[in-house]
């Protein structure tokens, strides 16, 4: 007679023939997609012409699945070949891949690992590019962070930083907005904002956060910092900053405007500001 209560060696929900009591399955299969699930969680789906393309052209992005149809193949024939991974060709009607829906994919979707970039301190102290880097406060839509990936690596910056929650993850739709350069913009979402901007600090970085109300202008923000590195900080837009961030700054500055229309979104005021602390 089976005892009643849990079983001491049953976990919780599953049955003596080993059956999940919730969905009816088998442990095993429960087992087979609860791995598939987490092993769709480390990779990336990247789509478009473009995005798969230099996708296919870094050799530090581990690829793992290629699906194109003929005339993407045949357009994308250097790539595929530099890639190393031979693709499925498909038709264009049944292109199931697990995009969200309304992707324009261009016939080409890549199965990748997000990239890895390293350390805080090994991008940033001293890295390629300018000692100039964007930081990003909750800033969770990705075709705004692609936008500032892009002008990040236009302007030569070494990094983008965000907090690895409250923040856009590495997307296709973030990819295809970045046209490219996420493959050569080190994107770095860090366990704590605050955390990481003191590290910024003790590397030498100038911490300028970007307000719509603040006394100083960019200008003369970026005087203050003199010959030294620069941070450049934007949050979300509506929030802003949140107060712990704008706490954390060394200058709280704003891109002064020439109407009563004077709010600029994130990704536009990332280029501006970019484009000032580059050439100063």
């Amino acid at each position: 007679m089976r005892p009643a209560g849990p079983h001491p060696i049953l976990p919780a929900g599953r049955g003596w023939d080993g059956m999940d009591r919730g969905t009816g399955k088998p442990a095993w299969v429960i087992g087979k997609e609860r791995a598939r699930r987490d092993a769709a969680r480390e990779t990336v789906w990247l789509f478009g012409l473009h995005a798969v393309r230099d996708a296919l052209m870094n050799p530090a992005r581990r690829k793992l699945r290629l699906v194109l149809t003929k005339n993407a193949a045949d357009r994308l024939g250097e790539a595929v070949a530099a890639g190393g991974l031979a693709p499925e060709i498909v038709d264009p009607r049944r292109f199931d891949v697990p995009l969200d829906e309304g992707s324009v994919h261009q016939g080409a979707a890549l199965e990748a690992c997000p990239l890895q970039w390293g350390t805080l301190a090994e991008v940033c102290a001293g890295g390629a590019g300018l000692p100039l880097v964007v930081v990003l406060d909750r800033v969770t839509d990705p075709h705004n962070v692609g936008a500032v990936l892009r002008s990040a690596e236009v302007f030569g910056a070494r990094a983008v930083i965000a907090p690895h929650r409250h923040s856009a993850p590495e997307t296709g739709a973030l990819a295809k907005t970045a046209s490219g350069a996420l493959e050569r913009q080190p994107y770095l979402r860090v366990a704590n904002l605050s955390d990481a901007m003191e590290a910024l600090r003790g590397m030498g970085y100038v911490l300028i956060g970007l307000e719509g109300e603040a006394p100083l202008s960019l200008a003369e923000g970026l005087a203050a910092a003199g010959a030294r590195p620069v941070a450049l900080v934007l949050g979300a837009e509506g929030p802003g900053l949140r107060e712990k961030t704008r706490e954390t700054c060394d200058h709280l500055v704003r891109i002064p405007s020439g109407g009563a229309f004077g709010s600029l979104n994130v990704s536009n005021a990332a280029a501006v500001a970019l484009y000032a602390a580059a050439v100063r």
